[in-house]
């Protein structure tokens, strides 16, 4: 059975408490242009409990293999994060086949990590692809990028928060342009939308984006689960009761060991020794 999903493990330097890990995850189908099928939402799903299980693991980044050396004559085919899901599945099936697997997917794990998790995106990002993106935290993308949402073409609507994650993010307008049209957008445009947080060459990307998550690492993990905790209540609550949530997050840190060592480390011009408490 092929390797759909590759884990690599890596150890970060002066983290608090120490042996804090990056991990990352290279989605490995690049003969089909790393397609989300059923068996890398698996492997996905079980990475995602290994990370909440284990308090050495500080960031996660997930990516797409690179494309293979093309055959003798044959074109090479392009950089892919997730082209999208494995179209090959959908065939024959309906409402009731469907279902469980939408139920209880990979996009929703990744995005209930309680820990920081960037999107390493390099080719394309198509359907799932871009929905496994927006899952993450963070993006980070090469300029030969392109995003989108096609399934309209394929008369369905993206099914893996596509359409809810785009609007929160993008704002109701451009999300109902994505949707609809079944477009491509490029790297640039992603990130003057709002899309992607940075774009770079794609000899860039992987220095820049482990560079992100190993300052990420060095930080406090417990403040930073707080953070996220804290961020994230403004997609779901009312502007007023997510102050309030901010509020009772910031007070209660201050009983926590990590704050009086981030203060006195501070005034004492010294790097923190964090307890992750």
């Amino acid at each position: 059975m092929e390797e759909v999903l590759i884990v690599e493990d890596v150890p970060v330097d002066n983290t608090s408490p120490s042996n804090g890990i990056i991990t990352i995850w290279t989605i490995n189908r690049p003969n089909k242009l790393n397609a989300l099928n059923s068996q890398v939402h698996d492997e996905i799903k079980k990475q995602c409990v290994r990370v909440e299980s284990d308090d050495n693991i500080r960031v996660v980044i997930i990516r797409g293999a690179s494309p293979l050396p093309a055959l003798e004559g044959k074109r090479k085919k392009p950089s892919a994060f997730a082209a999208g899901a494995d179209i090959s599945e959908f065939e024959g099936k309906n409402s009731d086949d469907v279902r469980p697997f939408f139920e209880d997917n990979a996009w929703e794990a990744v995005w209930n990590l309680s820990k920081p998790t960037i999107a390493m995106v390099d080719g394309f990002a198509l359907g799932g692809g871009t929905e496994l993106a927006l899952s993450c935290d963070i993006r980070f993308a090469s300029k030969g990028t392109h995003f989108g949402q096609p399934e309209i073409n394929l008369g369905l609507i993206p099914g893996g928060g596509g359409t809810q994650r785009l609007c929160r993010l993008l704002g109701y307008g451009k999300a109902m342009e994505i949707v609809l049209s079944g477009n491509m957008i490029d790297a640039e445009e992603a990130q003057k939308i709002g899309l992607v947080n940075k774009v770079v060459e794609s000899e860039e990307l992987e220095d820049i984006t482990i560079s992100f998550a190993i300052n990420l690492a060095q930080k406090s993990p417990y403040t930073i689960k707080v953070a996220k905790r804290a961020v994230r209540a403004s997609l779901d609550l009312p502007f007023s009761e997510g102050l309030l949530v901010e509020r009772s997050e910031f007070v209660a840190l201050f009983d926590t060991e990590d704050k009086e060592i981030g203060v006195q480390a501070f005034l004492g011009k010294s790097d923190p020794k964090w307890l992750g408490k």
